[in-house]
């Protein structure tokens, strides 16, 4: 098992983990935003409380979830990983060579993009999983619903603004991250190419505007039209 060792700790495999792990979490994205939209349903939350405990009791998605958690966690580190040693192997060479003419900003962004989505990332995560499906685990039992707790929280226009926030510098990410992981796949044509920078381009706007609508329609909408 040697060779695998060597092949994931070189360059080339922890960008390969990168890319992996960063299109797993993509597939996740477009999972996630069509449970969000049943928020948006005009039933008091009741295909989203039947979305919810589907997803709190089966074992195939308990399973995912814990191989989900892992690929934040494994993506994240190989992010960080992978810059700091970029940082290392060119500590002066790459400000003199003007990245502003090397690279896009969002690639020399990425880190910092990722670093702040990941910070959305738990403290959503602990408003909501941690809070009411793992509570629920444990036997803690809340007075108001899942549905009740997420109308609550997106009419927080400190929580709401933070979180479209988010969604915009996820963008970012996912627009060089998309086509990024791609080309570390070897996928890398000249025929090809344009066409996956496209539907990243794509990709990075609608998915983070349809996650940011969501919380916008609790603030703006929901009350001046009764919860209908």
């Amino acid at each position: 098992m040697g060779w695998l060792s060597k092949t994931f700790t070189s360059s080339v495999g922890k960008k390969l983990i990168m890319a992996l792990t960063g299109l797993f979490l993509i597939s996740f994205l477009i999972v996630h935003l069509s449970g969000n939209f049943l928020l948006l349903r005009n039933d008091n939350g009741a295909a989203f409380f039947q979305y919810s405990e589907f997803m709190k009791t089966n074992p195939v998605i308990l399973v995912m979830e814990v191989v989900l958690f892992l690929g934040f966690i494994i993506h994240a580190f190989s992010g960080f990983r992978l810059a700091l040693e970029n940082k290392k192997a060119r500590p002066v060479g790459y400000a003199v060579n003007r990245p502003s003419e090397n690279s896009s900003v969002f690639s020399r962004s990425m880190v910092w993009t990722g670093s702040i989505v990941f910070i959305f990332l738990v403290i959503h995560l602990k408003s909501f999983f941690v809070d009411h499906k793992v509570a629920s685990w444990m036997g803690v039992t809340h007075e108001e619903t899942l549905f009740q707790a997420v109308v609550s929280a997106f009419q927080n226009p400190v929580y709401t603004w933070f979180y479209v926030a988010a969604m915009v510098l996820l963008g970012f990410h996912l627009n060089h991250g998309f086509q990024s992981a791609f080309q570390t796949l070897g996928l890398n044509h000249k025929k090809y190419t344009p066409l996956i920078k496209k539907l990243g381009l794509i990709f990075s706007i609608v998915v983070p505007l349809l996650f940011a609508y969501v919380p916008l329609y609790f603030l703006l909408i929901y009350k001046t039209t009764g919860g209908n």
